[in-house]
């Protein structure tokens, strides 16, 4: 089944030009130039991946990406302006996966798209009924438990809704634990991509977005330590 991207640019050039790109790589496209056509269609359909531009004319696409996270965990991928940091950040921190920044090359953003979707297919297929779990497919550390089959997360014998990339980045630590986890190891182990830009804001905000989510936000966290200059470690 060809999966279903979400288009929303208000600039119908550059929507129109992505959507061509996608097309040609057999992606099922529902495009759109305003936020309140794209958001009466998250309300309707489950898509696999959304592009959102941020500068839209009713309503940015900010508020795009919370309106599909109060529901949804399929990636986000954000268009930002040239010097837009600040919009990269806050995109990150409201639960968007990935950002490209304009102008771009339409080759780059379709190599965007197919990292996301890859990781997101393998994290989605196992959560259904049934899976089974074998051995060494439960990572633990303390009261965190990380279930590699059911992709399920469990904090206290509660479970914990991570999004993809969340996951994976919780993954590799889990799997090194007491190893320093450097942040050149984490972007290729997660996005194994070779136009990702290795800006260490992006994992940042990942792994604050994780502490939240492990309520583990002190001066001396239980899980998830910086090691200053190097990385991350459990």
């Amino acid at each position: 089944m060809c999966e279903k991207i979400l288009v929303v640019d208000d600039e119908r050039d550059i929507a129109d030009l992505i959507e061509i790109y996608l097309k040609n790589e057999n992606y099922t496209i529902y495009k759109f130039y305003s936020a309140k056509e794209a958001l009466e269609c998250i309300e309707n359909k489950e898509m696999d991946l959304a592009i959102l531009d941020i500068m839209l004319p009713d309503i940015n696409g900010f508020s795009i990406c919370q309106k599909i996270r109060e529901k949804y965990t399929y990636p986000i991928i954000m268009l930002t302006a040239k010097d837009g940091e600040t919009d990269k950040i806050t995109g990150l921190t409201l639960g968007a996966d990935d950002y490209v920044t304009k102008p771009f090359r339409p080759l780059e953003l379709v190599a965007r798209v197919k990292a996301q979707l890859r990781r997101y297919n393998k994290y989605t297929p196992m959560s259904k009924p049934g899976a089974q779990n074998v051995q060494g497919a439960v990572l633990t550390y303390k009261k965190l438990s990380l279930n590699t089959q059911t992709y399920e997360c469990m904090l206290n014998g509660e479970d914990i809704s991570l999004t993809p990339t969340e996951f994976s980045i919780l993954r590799i630590l889990l799997e090194n634990q007491g190893v320093v986890v450097s942040l050149e190891n984490l972007f290729h182990s997660v996005w194994k991509d070779e136009y990702y830009s290795r800006n260490s804001s992006t994992i940042t905000v990942h792994i604050r977005h994780l502490r939240e989510k492990l309520k583990d936000i002190s001066e001396k966290p239980q899980y998830i330590k910086t090691i200053w200059g190097v990385g991350y470690k459990i």
